[in-house]
């Protein structure tokens, strides 16, 4: 589990590089002549799931000013 600020920053960092990478993935795998379905939902739903922490992880590091 993610601890501090900057350790939150850093795995943020670290998912953010993961997504770029499926993206260029997706568009490989898109631009094929007959691109796997099963690879490509797969892939298009770990970016996605990816996506979701980040904006959790995210949302973590604004203060809660109701406080």
């Amino acid at each position: 589990m993610v601890e501090n600020e900057s350790e939150l920053r850093a795995r943020i960092v670290e998912m953010q590089a993961e997504h770029q990478a499926l993206e260029v993935a997706i568009h490989a795998l898109q631009d094929v002549s007959a691109p796997d379905l099963f690879a490509l939902r797969r892939l298009k739903k770990r970016k996605l799931q990816l996506k979701d922490t980040i904006a959790r992880m995210r949302s973590r590091l604004i203060p809660d000013l109701n406080a």
